[in-house]
């Protein structure tokens, strides 16, 4: 009896100690006129992680809407502008006046359904991909079967390839506009073919290939891979998904903004 007792409570204390480590972290409850979605924000990234409870204290979130939705993708909101805004306005330039650096935990934290991640403005005017300063998204996404994602992976590596040989060329930018002038296309040839072994060696494909946490995400449960490691994933939904769900499939006016309003309102649980 004395034994069987023990083993019992080896077990209660190992369920629960479990269950105690699941739940240390900072968690935040969003409240949608759909229904309730609770997140879990990362600690390995700070900047956003007490940025985001920051506004969350300050009630900036508080009847904001979600105002770009695009169906099997994703749903961002956090433009103040679109608190109360008539039909018709344009939103998606609003925020808080300042921008954030950009936190890659990449290939820990990718964009697999659930995740949650910052908006920003794009590469042209925004090359060092800081995030918006309030401006996040949920994303939803779709399944990928395994050549899908191999073709996503080759592209992830010829992309890489191709910036790695323009920076390289850009250091040998005079040579080239010699070799230009000079009609030298011997020369150019000779200097393209360098350029590209260098590259080939300065890029390891292995790399950029998927892990095998993330191939069985995006296989089973969805996700926008195209966006890995260029936008900021700072938590995810641990409740909520069949809101996310929902919301993703609300009715769109053109400009992706919800016919009817899908507000919100939130507060912090745990921090």
């Amino acid at each position: 009896m004395k034994k069987i007792f023990f083993t019992f409570i080896l077990i209660f204390i190992m369920v629960n100690s479990g269950k105690a480590e699941d739940q240390k972290g900072t968690f935040i409850l969003i409240q949608t006129s759909l229904g309730d979605i609770k997140v879990k924000l990362y600690d390995e990234t700070p900047l956003h992680r007490d940025n985001f409870v920051k506004l969350v204290e300050e009630g900036f979130y508080n009847e904001l809407q979600f105002h770009r939705v695009i169906k099997n993708f994703m749903v961002q909101g956090g433009d103040p502008e679109s608190k109360n805004a008539p039909d018709g306005a344009q939103l998606g330039a609003g925020g808080p006046g300042y921008t954030i650096p950009a936190e890659f935990v990449y290939p820990l934290y990718f964009h697999k359904r659930g995740a949650l991640s910052a908006a920003r403005q794009g590469d042209q005017v925004n090359p060092e991909k800081n995030s918006s300063g309030s401006q996040f998204y949920i994303v939803w996404g779709t399944r990928y079967t395994d050549a899908q994602l191999d073709d996503f992976e080759q592209n992830l590596i010829n992309k890489e390839m191709q910036k790695v040989f323009n920076e390289l060329a850009k250091e040998r930018q005079e040579e080239i506009q010699a070799l230009y002038a000079a009609q030298d296309q011997e020369g150019l040839n000779k200097l393209q073919q360098e350029l590209i072994r260098i590259t080939e060696s300065k890029v390891n494909p292995e790399v950029v290939k998927f892990t095998p946490e993330q191939r069985e995400a995006y296989k089973n449960l969805g996700g926008t891979p195209h966006l890995d490691n260029d936008y900021t994933v700072f938590g995810e939904v641990i409740e909520g998904l069949d809101v996310v769900e929902k919301i993703q499939s609300v009715e769109t006016n053109p400009g992706d903004r919800p016919k009817e309003p899908v507000t919100m309102k939130m507060s912090v649980l745990q921090k």
